[in-house]
């Protein structure tokens, strides 16, 4: 039997960088593990939640509103300050990490619907200022996480050109569909479709679960093009989404070739 591994975490360095970027501690090295997986959390319930207003505000049909959230990834750089100190040795180290004061958010997306706010409804276009959202995000982070000066949050939102080449997005929209009962057939042929306009140079989708509500769970797969696992310096993004059906829970794996590096 093959020994399974992250794709993503066998290419760090090589083809992938890291999403978290930071030094710390031992001792304190799982505290911020901690912090980024719920500000990452924080992030995606705070879209989910803008989504669902605009829906309602505007009252939106399902296939008017954009293909779900549409957040690729979400990267978060802790900086400090370099101020000059004379001391060497374990206690330098302490000092300079008690002085951590910058942290930088970048958040792609393909969808910039609910972090924007910009949405048309019959013609009129209702739009409210970028930057006005991004402040009230910041805004919600530090009153959550209790950031208070001289710590400071910068937050950049950065849309993507062709959401459909990023494999969590992709995932998403199959996620909806099959949450609509919609052929798994079709859906395979709209994902493999949507990827290669995005101009990827290869596709392989995994469902597994009660497909469709059958009695025994089972799994789908499909791929396109080439899909070069063993290959390190072939770039590959890869996502393990799971959605709740009315059936049960159905897990889906997604693997997209970009180019070798």
């Amino acid at each position: 039997m093959g020994q399974k591994i992250n794709p993503l975490g066998f290419r760090v360095n090589i083809s992938q960088n890291h999403y978290s970027i930071w030094f710390a501690q031992p001792k304190d090295y799982s505290k911020g593990l901690q912090e980024d997986k719920k500000i990452r959390n924080y992030i995606m319930n705070y879209a989910q939640k803008r989504m669902k207003e605009l829906v309602k505000k505007f009252q939106l049909r399902l296939d008017d509103s954009p293909k779900g959230i549409g957040i690729a990834r979400i990267e978060i750089k802790k900086n400090q300050e370099n101020p000059i100190i004379k001391e060497k040795g374990i206690r330098n180290i302490r000092k300079r990490m008690s002085m951590l004061k910058i942290i930088k958010i970048k958040i792609y997306t393909g969808f910039p619907i609910p972090l924007i706010k910009t949405i048309t409804k019959r013609r009129k276009k209702v739009s409210k200022n970028k930057m006005n959202l991004q402040e009230e995000l910041k805004i919600n982070l530090q009153k959550e996480f209790n950031w208070v000066p001289p710590k400071q949050l910068y937050i950049d939102i950065i849309r993507i050109k062709k959401p459909y080449g990023h494999s969590t997005i992709l995932a998403e929209f199959i996620a909806l569909q099959l949450k609509k009962r919609i052929s798994l057939r079709k859906i395979m042929r709209q994902a493999i479709k949507f990827s290669k306009e995005a101009n990827t140079k290869g596709l392989k989708i995994q469902i597994a679960g009660r497909i469709q509500g059958k009695e025994k769970a089972q799994i789908k797969w499909i791929q396109t093009g080439r899909v070069p696992l063993q290959t390190i310096r072939a770039k590959m993004d890869y996502c393990a989404y799971s959605v709740r059906t009315i059936y049960g829970i159905l897990g889906i794996k997604i693997w997209i070739f970009i180019g070798d590096k």
